[in-house]
């Protein structure tokens, strides 16, 4: 899987070469890392590389690929590029069409719940849909004020990384 990485203004481009539970190999900008990544809580993750630990959490940002990645250090701005938000963008582009307003979910899972229908009005941060991944659940909530345009999924369905999910106007 390959995907284009923007961590502030730097793009990388980021491949994820072989996964076995914890154990991973990727790939950015043409160098090899092989690390163990466990998730330890909600959002947090330790990594082993080279002997090194890190410790890193992920909180979701304004868009529904973009977020904050905070070590003990550093806070950065990350945002994940791939073939859909790119088809997006260029649709914002050329009519208006609001990216941040689908949301999608960055891996593989299943729909565990709406609490939403179709034209139903929301409030920014209401949750609009509970997905199960990777045996947590998460809650995905409505980036801003508005009505649910159109439902993508239906509970119980296995979705697909970056699949849109519920669209809000």
């Amino acid at each position: 899987m390959a995907l284009d990485v923007k961590i502030g203004d730097r793009v990388a481009d980021v491949k994820l070469i072989k996964r076995e539970g914890d154990f991973a190999i990727f790939e950015v900008d043409g160098k090899r890392y092989e690390v163990d990544i466990a998730q330890v809580e909600n959002g947090v993750y330790s990594i082993l590389h080279n002997g090194k630990s890190f410790n890193i959490e992920i909180i979701p940002g304004d868009g529904p690929k973009s977020y904050y990645v905070n070590t003990y250090y550093n806070s950065r701005e990350v945002e994940i590029i791939d073939a859909q938000s790119r088809y997006q963008q260029s649709r914002k582009s050329s009519d208006g069409y609001a990216v941040e307003k689908v949301i999608s979910t960055p891996m593989p899972g299943r729909v565990v719940k709406i609490p939403v229908s179709e034209g139903d009005a929301v409030q920014q941060g209401s949750t609009v849909i509970v997905i199960s991944a990777m045996k947590m659940e998460s809650e995905y909530k409505s980036p801003v004020d508005g009505v649910v345009k159109k439902i993508y999924v239906a509970e119980g369905d296995n979705i697909n990384a970056n699949q849109p999910l519920v669209e809000v106007e």
